[in-house]
C-alpha cells in the first residue's frame, strides 16, 4: 500500500499547490500536464479509487472522479471485462458508505459517474443498475440518495449526448419508458405520504372572516365540493428533511414530464399531488411563521416551502408546454386548469391583511434568497398562464364546465397588481396572445361574431380602460417615474417606450374588435388632456426677451407636466387606431374619424401660432421638452390619418369638397412655420414627415397652389436661405418633388398638367444642384485639403436628395419617372464625369455607388440602352484587379462597402430580361471569377462575398440559356432535353466556388449559398443537368456529409439534410451503389467492420423523411466510433 499512500500524499500537495494564489501560470501547466498523463495511464483507476476511499481533500476527490469520467465515457470499450465488473461494484459501494459525509458537489459527481456505467452498460452487464435506484428510493435511510440518481438517469439516459450510437439512444429510451410508471408510482407515493403525515399533525387555524375561500367562483372552477375542501386544507409544517425530499422528488418529475409523452401513467392523484404543493407558493402565511419565530433557520426553511411551489408550478408547466394532447388526457387537463384557477384566485384575493400588490409582491420576492433557484413563483404562475391561453385555450374554451369569463377576471387581477414593470410587460404578452386567438376566431366564424363578442365584450372594455390608465401621469405617476427615458435597449427603444408601444397595442387589438367601444373610451381622455393644452394661451404674456408662459407655481408646474406627457401619449394612441377608420368601414365610422382629424389639425395649427416650442417656461428642461413632444406628436397623429384623408379626398372630390380642402390647407398652415433651421430636429422633423405624407398620399390637385407650399418651394431653392439640417433637408425635397412628380388621383391623363409640372420640376433639381453642377469643370484638377472636403460636402448633400427622390419615385408612373430622369439628366452626366476622380476617395465612390444603384433600380429604362452601357462599362474599366484589392484588402468596412455596391448594381443588370445587357455577361463573370474571387476566397472576413454569390446567383437564374440552350423541338424528338452546354468552364469555375464556400466557418453564407442552389435546382434542375450529374452531384453531397460529420454548422442541419436528400434523389442507384460504399471507404478513424455496420443501417429508402433520418444516424454513428477508437488504447486488437 506504500505506493499508493505515497502517490495520495503527492497529488494532495500537488492539488493544493494548484489552487494556491501564488502558483504561477507556468506550473500549474505543467501540474495540469502530470495529472493528464498519470490520467491516461492504464490501471490509474485503481489509485484512484484507493484515493477516494482514502482522502478528505475535495480538489483529489474531484481529480479521482474526472478519471473516472473519462475511462467510462471515452476508454470503457477497451476496459477488460474483470476490471469493467470491479469498478461497478466499488463505486457504488463507495457512494453507499459515503453519500452522507460527502461534500454535496462530490456526491453528485459520484451519482453520475455511476450512471455513466449505467448508460453504457444497462442492462446486459449491469442488470440491477435501475433495481438499485429504485431500492435507494424505497428504503427511507436512502431515498435522497436514490432520488438524486434517478433525476441523474433521467438527464443522461433520456436525451443523451452524441457519444452513443443511434440504435443504444432508442434503446435506453425505450427501456426508460418502461420503468415510467413504477418510477411516477414511487414518486406519487413518497410525496402523498410526506403530505398525509405532516397534515396530520398540522394545526388548524380557527376559520376567520375572510377565509371563507369557496365562494361561488371556486365551486364553478372545481365543480364539485369534496375538491374545493381538500385543496382548503391547512398547508402542513414539514420538517426540513421531509422539505429536502419533497423538493428532489419534484426536481425528479419536472425532468421526467420534459421527456414522457403524456399519458395515463400521470395519475389524478399525481396531478392533485402535485397542486397540493403548489400551494405552498402562494401560501404567504408560512412566510409569517417564519418571521414570527424569528431565527434565520426558520426564515430559510420559509425560503425551502417557497421552493416546493416554485418546483411544483416547474412540473404543471413541463406538462403545459406539451401541444399533443391524447384525448384520454384532456380530462385530467381540465383537471388541472380548474386547480391552478383556484390557486390563481387565492393569489388575487382581497382580504385585511393584504392587499393582492403586497402579496404578489412577497411571492416575487422568493427568488432574493436562494441562491440555488433564479426564479420567483411569479414568474412560474405567469409562464403558466401564458402556456394555457398560447396552446390550451382553443381546446378547453368549448367545455361548458371551465368559466372562461371568470378566468379573464382573474387574469386582469393578476395583471394589474403585477410588482414590476417586467412582470407587467409578461401579463400584456398574454393579453396580446388572447386577443390575437379572439381575432382569429371571429375571422374563422364570422356567423358567429356578436355571439363570441358579447360573451367577452365587458372583460375587453375593462382590459382596455385600465391599459389607458397605466399610461397616464394621471392615474400612474409613481410607477411611470421609474422608468428610464434615456437608455436605449437593443431594439433602439427606451424602457419608457417599449412601455407605451406595448400598451397601445393592447389597446389597438381592442380597436379592432370593439371599434365603438375603444373609441368612446379613449376620445374623451384625450379631449380632457387637449383642453388643458388649447388653454396654455392664456398665460402666455409678452416678455422683454420673448413670450413666457406665466404658470410659476410648482404643483402647477408638475400638473401641467403630468398633463402633457398624458397628452402626448394619447396623441400617440390616437394615430395607433388610423388603421381601423379607413377601407371598408370608411363610411361607418366616418364621423368619428373627422372628428379626430379636426381636432388634431386645430391642435398643430395652435401648436405653431403661438410657437408653444419657443416659450420661455418656470421649469424649461422639464416643460419645455413637453411642449414640443407634444407639438411633435400632434403631427405624427395627423400624419397616420394620411390614408384617411386620401380615401376621404376620393370620395368627395366631385361634389363639396370644401371641408377637404381646409383641413389640408390648415394642415399646411400648421407645418409651414416649422420648416425652419432655428426649429427643434425632433419637431422640424414630425413637420417635413407629416408634409411628405400629404404630398406622397394624399397628392390633393390643389396642393401646388397653396400660398403655403410656394413659400416652401422658395426656402428650398433659395441659395441664400441657410440650409435645412440633412434629414429634414432630404424629406422637404421628397415631398416637392411628389407634389410634380405624381399623378393626381381621380383625374384622367389629359388634366394631368404634366407640361407645366415637369418644367416646374426641372427648375426645382436644377436649383437643388447648381453647385454640384459647377464641379465638373474643375474634377480633372489637383484639390487642396479644404477644397476637397467642401467638394465632399456638396457631393454629399447633393445626391443624398437626388438618390431620395428617385427611390421615392421608382414605383411610379412610366409618366413621373420619365420626367423625373428629364430633370436628372445633366446631375448624372456629371456624376459619371466625376467618377474617375474620386475612385482612390471611398467615402465618396461610396455615395456615388450608392445613387447609381438606385438610379439602376428606379430608372434604368428611362436612361437608355446606350448611357447604361456606357456607365457600366465606366465602372469595369475603374474597377480593375489593383483597385478592387485596394478597396477590399485596405480601406475597410468602407472600400468593402463601395465594391458590395458595384456588384449590386452589376446584380440589377443581369436581371434584367430581353437581350439588352447579355452583351455584358462574359466581362460580369470574368470580373467576379478572376478578378473580385480570388481577392476574397481565402479572407475568413465575410464582407463582399455575400453580394459576389448573390451576383452569381443573379447570373445562373436568369440568364440559364447562357449556358444551357435548350430548344423545344430537341426536347420533344428525345423525350428529354440533354441540352448543348455553353460557356462550361464558366459555368464550372462558379459552381466550384459555391462548393468552395461550403467548407468556411460563415454560417449565413452557407445558408444563403445552399438555398440558391436549391432555387436553381427548384426552377432550373440545376442537379439534373448532365454535367452537374456526372462532374459535380458527389462531390456536393460529399461536402455536405462532411460538414454534418464535423459539426461545424449545426444549426444548419435540417437544410443540409433535405439538399443531401435531392441532390441523392437525381441518381439514388447511384448514390447507394457507389457513392456511399466510396464515401464510407475514404472515412477515416474507424475500421472495416465498423464501415459495414454503418452501410447496413442506411436503408436505402427513397422518400425524403426516411433518407433525412438515415443521413442522421449514419453521422451520429460514424461520430461515435470515431470516439471509441480514439479511446482504446495503443495495439488494441478489435474484434
Amino acid at each position: 500500500m506504500a505506493s499508493e499512500e505515497a502517490s495520495l500524499r503527492a497529488l494532495e500537495s500537488l492539488m493544493t499547490e494548484f489552487f494556491h494564489n501564488c502558483t504561477t501560470n507556468e506550473r500549474k501547466r505543467e501540474i495540469e500536464e502530470l495529472l493528464n498523463n498519470f490520467a491516461q495511464q492504464i490501471g490509474a483507476w485503481r489509485f484512484c479509487l484507493y484515493f477516494l476511499s482514502s482522502t478528505r481533500n475535495d480538489y483529489v476527490m474531484m481529480y479521482s472522479l474526472t478519471v473516472f469520467e473519462n475511462l467510462i465515457n471515452k476508454m470503457w470499450l477497451g476496459v477488460p471485462s474483470q476490471d469493467k465488473m470491479e469498478i461497478r461494484s466499488c463505486l457504488p459501494k463507495l457512494l453507499l458508505a459515503h453519500h452522507k459525509t460527502l461534500p454535496y458537489f462530490i456526491r453528485n459527481k459520484l451519482c453520475k459517474v455511476i450512471v455513466d456505467i449505467g448508460r453504457q452498460d444497462w442492462p446486459m452487464f449491469y442488470h440491477d443498475f435501475f433495481t438499485n435506484i429504485l431500492q435507494l428510493i424505497q428504503s427511507p435511510v436512502t431515498t435522497p440518495l436514490g432520488l438524486i440518481m434517478l433525476k441523474t438517469t433521467s438527464e443522461e439516459l433520456a436525451c443523451p449526448r452524441e457519444d452513443l450510437s443511434v440504435a443504444r439512444k432508442e434503446e435506453l429510451r425505450k427501456l426508460l419508458l418502461d420503468q415510467v410508471q413504477t418510477v411516477l408510482g414511487l414518486l406519487t407515493g413518497i410525496l402523498e405520504s410526506i403530505w398525509d403525515k405532516h397534515s396530520v399533525t398540522a394545526a388548524t387555524p380557527p376559520p376567520s372572516p375572510t377565509s371563507g375561500e369557496s365562494g361561488d367562483l371556486l365551486s364553478s372552477l372545481l365543480q364539485s365540493p369534496s375538491a374545493a375542501k381538500l385543496l382548503n386544507q391547512p398547508i402542513p409544517i414539514l420538517d426540513t428533511e421531509s422539505e429536502y425530499i419533497c423538493s428532489l422528488a419534484l426536481e425528479c418529475l419536472a425532468h421526467l414530464f420534459s421527456w414522457i409523452p403524456l399519458s395515463t401513467s400521470i395519475t389524478p392523484s399525481l396531478l392533485t399531488t402535485i397542486f397540493h404543493f403548489a400551494r405552498f407558493g402562494c401560501d404567504t402565511r408560512v412566510r409569517k411563521m417564519c418571521s414570527v419565530n424569528g431565527s434565520s433557520q426558520n426564515s430559510v426553511l420559509g425560503q425551502e416551502r417557497g421552493r416546493l411551489g416554485v418546483l411544483a408550478m416547474s412540473c404543471i408547466n413541463e406538462l403545459m408546454s406539451k401541444n399533443c394532447v391524447p384525448m384520454e388526457f384532456e380530462e385530467y387537463l381540465l383537471r388541472m386548469f380548474q386547480q391552478t384557477f383556484y390557486l390563481l384566485q387565492k393569489i388575487t384575493k382581497e382580504n385585511n391583511a393584504h392587499t393582492v400588490k403586497s402579496r404578489l409582491e412577497e411571492l416575487d420576492e422568493r427568488v432574493l434568497c436562494w441562491g440555488r433557484q433564479a426564479e420567483s413563483y411569479i414568474e412560474k404562475f405567469t409562464d403558466f398562464l401564458r402556456l394555457f391561453v398560447s396552446v390550451h385555450l382553443r381546446r378547453i374554451e368549448s367545455y361548458s364546465q371551465f368559466p372562461v369569463v371568470e378566468f379573464l377576471a382573474l387574469l386582469f387581477k393578476y395583471t394589474f397588481h403585477q410588482p414590476t414593470h417586467e412582470g407587467y410587460f409578461s401579463c400584456l404578452d398574454i393579453w396580446t396572445l388572447f386577443l390575437d386567438y379572439l381575432t382569429s376566431k371571429i375571422k374563422s366564424r364570422l356567423a358567429d361574431k356578436e355571439a363570441v363578442l358579447n360573451r367577452y365584450e365587458d372583460a375587453l372594455v375593462l382590459l382596455l380602460t385600465e391599459v389607458l390608465n397605466r399610461i397616464q401621469f394621471r392615474y400612474n405617476q409613481a410607477q411611470l417615474e421609474e422608468l428610464d427615458d434615456e437608455t436605449l435597449d437593443d431594439d433602439q427603444q427606451t424602457e419608457w417606450q417599449r412601455y407605451l408601444r406595448q400598451s397601445l397595442e393592447v389597446v389597438a387589438k381592442v380597436m379592432e374588435l370593439l371599434p365603438t367601444h375603444a373609441f368612446s373610451t379613449l376620445f374623451p381622455v384625450l379631449q380632457d388632456n387637449l383642453e388643458v393644452y388649447l388653454g396654455l394661451q392664456q398665460f402666455v404674456v409678452t416678455s422683454g426677451t420673448g413670450h413666457r408662459l406665466n404658470i410659476t407655481a410648482e404643483n402647477d408646474c408638475r400638473r401641467l407636466h403630468c398633463s402633457l406627457r398624458d397628452l402626448s401619449s394619447l396623441l400617440q394612441a390616437v394615430g395607433r387606431l388610423a388603421e381601423y377608420f379607413i377601407g371598408d368601414v370608411f363610411a361607418a365610422r366616418f364621423n368619428d374619424a373627422l372628428t379626430v382629424v379636426e381636432r388634431l389639425v386645430k391642435v398643430t395649427l395652435y401648436g405653431s401660432q403661438i410657437k408653444l416650442y419657443n416659450i420661455e417656461t418656470a421649469v424649461p428642461s422639464v416643460l419645455k421638452p413637453d411642449l414640443i413632444d407634444v407639438h411633435a406628436q400632434s403631427l405624427a397623429a395627423l400624419q397616420a390619418y394620411a390614408h384617411w384623408l386620401a380615401q376621404f379626398y376620393s370620395e368627395v372630390h366631385r361634389q363639396n369638397p370644401e371641408q377637404f380642402i381646409s383641413l389640408v390647407s390648415t394642415a399646411l398652415e400648421a407645418i409651414t412655420p416649422l420648416i425652419s433651421s432655428k426649429v427643434q430636429e425632433k419637431l422640424l422633423l414630425s413637420a417635413c414627415h407629416l408634409l411628405v405624407s400629404l404630398a406622397t398620399t394624399v397628392r390633393p390637385v390643389f396642393l401646388i397652389s397653396i400660398p403655403a407650399v410656394q413659400k416652401v418651394f422658395n426656402r428650398i431653392t433659395d441659395t441664400s436661405a441657410q440650409r435645412l439640417p440633412d434629414k429634414a433637408q432630404v424629406l422637404v425635397c421628397r415631398a416637392l418633388s411628389n407634389v410634380l412628380l405624381l399623378p393626381w388621383p381621380n383625374l384622367p391623363e389629359s388634366e394631368q398638367q404634366w407640361a407645366v409640372r415637369s418644367t416646374n420640376h426641372a427648375s426645382l433639381i436644377s436649383a437643388l444642384t447648381r453647385e454640384y453642377r459647377q464641379l465638373k469643370s474643375n474634377a480633372i484638377l489637383p484639390q487642396r485639403k479644404v477644397q476637397l472636403e467642401d467638394t465632399k460636402v456638396i457631393i454629399h448633400q447633393t445626391l443624398s436628395v437626388l438618390e431620395d427622390i428617385v427611390e421615392s419615385i421608382s414605383g411610379e408612373s412610366t409618366k413621373s419617372r420619365q420626367i423625373c430622369y428629364q430633370s436628372l439628366q445633366e446631375s448624372v452626366q456629371v456624376s459619371l464625369a466625376l467618377f474617375p476622380a474620386f475612385i482612390h476617395q471611398s467615402d465618396v465612390t461610396d455615395e456615388m455607388l450608392s445613387f447609381f444603384l438606385t438610379l439602376f433600380q428606379g430608372l434604368r429604362v428611362q436612361m437608355g440602352v446606350p448611357f447604361t452601357e456606357q456607365i457600366i462599362q465606366t465602372f469595369l474599366n475603374m474597377f480593375t484587379r489593383e483597385q478592387l484589392a485596394e478597396s477590399i484588402l485596405h480601406e475597410g468596412s468602407t472600400g468593402c462597402r463601395v465594391v458590395e455596391k458595384f456588384l449590386k448594381i452589376l446584380q440589377v443588370v443581369v436581371q434584367e430580361p430581353g437581350q439588352v445587357f447579355k452583351p455584358f455577361l462574359p466581362s460580369v463573370i470574368s470580373l467576379c471569377m478572376e478578378q473580385v474571387y480570388p481577392i476574397i476566397a481565402e479572407r475568413s472576413s465575410p464582407d463582399v462575398k455575400a453580394e459576389l454569390f448573390e451576383l452569381l446567383f443573379r447570373v445562373l437564374h436568369h440568364n440559364w440559356r447562357y449556358f444551357f440552350k435548350s430548344s423545344v423541338l430537341a426536347s420533344v424528338q428525345r423525350g428529354v432535353a440533354e441540352e448543348q452546354m455553353e460557356n462550361e468552364a464558366q459555368f464550372s469555375a462558379i459552381m466550384q466556388a459555391f462548393g468552395q464556400s461550403f467548407l468556411q466557418p460563415d454560417i449565413h453564407l452557407f445558408k444563403q449559398n445552399l438555398f440558391y442552389l436549391e432555387t436553381l435546382n427548384t426552377k432550373q434542375k440545376l442537379y439534373h443537368k448532365k454535367i452537374f450529374r456526372t462532374t459535380m452531384l458527389f462531390q456536393f453531397v460529399n461536402v455536405l456529409l462532411q460538414v454534418l460529420v464535423h459539426k461545424s454548422h449545426d444549426l444548419l442541419q435540417e437544410e443540409i439534410g433535405i439538399a443531401t436528400y435531392n441532390m441523392a434523389s437525381v441518381d439514388f442507384d447511384g448514390f447507394y451503389s457507389a457513392f456511399l460504399p466510396e464515401f464510407l471507404a475514404s472515412c477515416d478513424g474507424v475500421d472495416s467492420n465498423q464501415k459495414n455496420v454503418l452501410g447496413r443501417n442506411f436503408k436505402m429508402d427513397r422518400d425524403l423523411p426516411s433518407f433525412t433520418q438515415n443521413v442522421h444516424r449514419l453521422v451520429n454513428d460514424l461520430r461515435y466510433y470515431r470516439l471509441c477508437n480514439d479511446s482504446l488504447p495503443p495495439g488494441t486488437v478489435k474484434l
